[in-house]
């Protein structure tokens, strides 16, 4: 996995319009890193791709 400095986090779609709660994706070869956008010093959670994607699915299906 790569190291907190070496990804390259954006704000995630999901977080809609709000700029100030909002969670950040970065992806990476083996998978995605999630984090809260006001507490990125606590660092993230990474996934592995195939858990990313059933995520995202499900997420697709309540919306």
């Amino acid at each position: 996995m790569q190291s907190h400095s070496t990804l390259n986090f954006r704000k995630s779609s999901y977080s809609g319009g709000r700029t100030d709660n909002c969670v950040e994706v970065a992806d990476f070869p083996q998978g995605s890193a999630v984090r809260d956008t006001q507490y990125r010093e606590d660092g993230y959670l990474a996934f592995p791709t195939e858990e990313w994607t059933a995520l995202l699915v499900g997420v697709r299906a309540t919306v």
